[in-house]
């Protein structure tokens, strides 16, 4: 298992590394013991965050409200819970439980 993901029951529990103002949303990879992630919104008044959970529902297939900030709000590296992800993208290596 990777250090940047756990699964807790169905819900899948991110560890990622954020870089606001990227010139696209994407994945980029893991980074160390986290999942780097490109967002292009600023890191101001949560619009980073708004923007980083709007992509991993889209991402993992699951509503916006299926994905959670756990912790990091102001700061790059956060945590995330997304609740039953529908698909996992190709370009991560997940194992289901």
């Amino acid at each position: 298992m990777a250090h940047w993901y756990q699964w807790q029951g169905e819900d899948l529990i991110l560890h990622c590394r954020l870089q606001p103002r990227a010139s696209r949303n994407e994945i980029v990879g893991e980074h160390g013991a986290e999942l780097k992630i490109r967002i292009t919104a600023p890191p101001v008044e949560g619009q980073a965050n708004a923007r980083l959970t709007a992509f991993l529902a889209t991402e993992f297939g699951v509503p916006k409200s299926g994905v959670l900030l756990e912790s990091g709000a102001t700061g790059r590296s956060k945590r995330v819970r997304i609740h039953a992800p529908g698909r996992i993208p190709a370009k991560l290596k997940i194992d289901r439980p």
